[in-house]
């Protein structure tokens, strides 16, 4: 987010940093990041694993259905929003 100034600028949208230490701030981001310790404990180095393992892995969390989508997956919900 180097230049999340010119990105407000250019497109009007606001750009929010959360407090440091404060992970209340960050719901979607700490989830995501429990979803993804399933898969890789923390301290994992990610480059040992090939970029089929990381792509499946990806699929896997972007193909599950959120509560906060209305039990959408989060392409369903894009799609929903571009149509």
């Amino acid at each position: 987010m180097a230049q999340h100034e010119r990105l407000t600028v250019e497109t009007g949208i606001q750009v929010y940093f959360c407090d440091p230490q404060s992970p209340w701030q960050r719901g979607s981001n700490e989830n995501t990041n429990g979803l993804l310790r399933q898969y890789f404990p923390k301290g994992t180095d990610l480059s040992s694993h090939g970029p089929y393992k990381l792509e499946a892995v990806a699929f896997t969390l972007k193909s599950r259905p959120r509560k906060t989508l209305g039990w959408k997956t989060p392409a369903e919900a894009l799609d929903e929003i571009l149509r």
